[in-house]
């Protein structure tokens, strides 16, 4: 069974990976520098970024398996535990990270903004798969805070380093977007599977039981996590997930006015609404 590793500094995750600490609160990780090793459960109070550039086993978290490929980027955000799963044997780690404590931004405008990047609490089944370039400019960004930190610290090193760790992540978005586009077909797949589990639903007895569908719920269904799912639906219909499951109640609402037999009241019960006034 894997060994479990808490890392609450980021000197812990330098340890670890066999890594001078520069910053106590920031550092870029080349891998392969670390000891070889073998799989193991981490527990992150950490901002962590992967880019491997070796097959190192599954990684687990929550219900997800994500079959951890060369050229992915995946993000993690304190509080989560990972699980590196089917890699008994030892391995050398290669590639490159970015680890930061969540102190390290506060009071910079990327505290504000850090939640909007949604794809922090992605499931590792819907990790960033880079190209060639894109993998380039993320060792380009790397690069550019390893220099800062090789830097004296001085009054304006804090505000380069989170600025740049901004950047980096805004290039990240740019890159989901790229993905979400790509992976058009595998997208499209998804949006039958949310309206054939909508119809499924309103068809069966859950709403009576359970109420309406929320996104969470679809999401869960689907095997997505609630950002992702959320995100993916605003890429394809323009509308977010929770606007197309109103939408969804409404054309069903319609269609159900028309039957003599039942009352609004009843219709409004069946559809999973309260109190009929909604």
């Amino acid at each position: 069974m894997s060994n479990s590793v808490n890392f609450e500094t980021v000197n812990d995750y330098n340890q670890f990976n066999n890594h001078e600490t520069l910053h106590p609160l920031v550092s870029v990780i080349d891998f392969s520098k670390a000891h070889k090793r073998t799989g193991s459960k981490m527990n992150f109070n950490l901002y962590c970024i992967f880019l491997k550039d070796v097959k190192c086993g599954d990684l687990k978290y929550g219900r997800a398996t994500y079959d951890y490929q060369e050229g992915t980027l995946v993000f993690v955000s304190p509080g989560q535990v990972v699980n590196v799963e089917n890699k008994v044997d030892f391995y050398q780690p290669m590639g490159h990270g970015l680890v930061f404590h969540p102190d390290l931004i506060k009071g910079t405008p990327l505290a504000k903004s850090i939640s909007e990047y949604g794809f922090f609490s992605y499931q590792n089944n819907e990790a960033l798969h880079l190209s060639s370039k894109e993998q380039q400019l993320v060792l380009e960004c790397f690069a550019k805070i390893q220099s800062e930190l090789e830097q004296s610290v001085d009054k304006h090193s804090k505000k380069l380093i989170a600025s740049n760790i901004e950047l980096f992540l805004n290039y990240c978005e740019r890159f989901y977007d790229r993905q979400f586009i790509t992976r058009e077909n595998v997208n499209k797949g998804i949006l039958e599977k949310f309206e054939e589990l909508l119809n499924s639903y309103f068809n069966s007895e859950k709403p009576n039981s359970f109420g309406l569908p929320s996104v969470a719920f679809c999401a869960e269904e689907l095997n997505l996590s609630p950002n992702y799912f959320g995100d993916l639906i605003k890429k394809e219909t323009g509308k977010t997930a929770q606007e197309y499951i109103q939408n969804k109640i409404i054309d069903v609402a319609k269609e159900r006015v028309f039957d003599a037999d039942k009352s609004i009241s009843q219709i409004a019960y069946d559809l999973g609404f309260k109190y009929p006034q909604h």
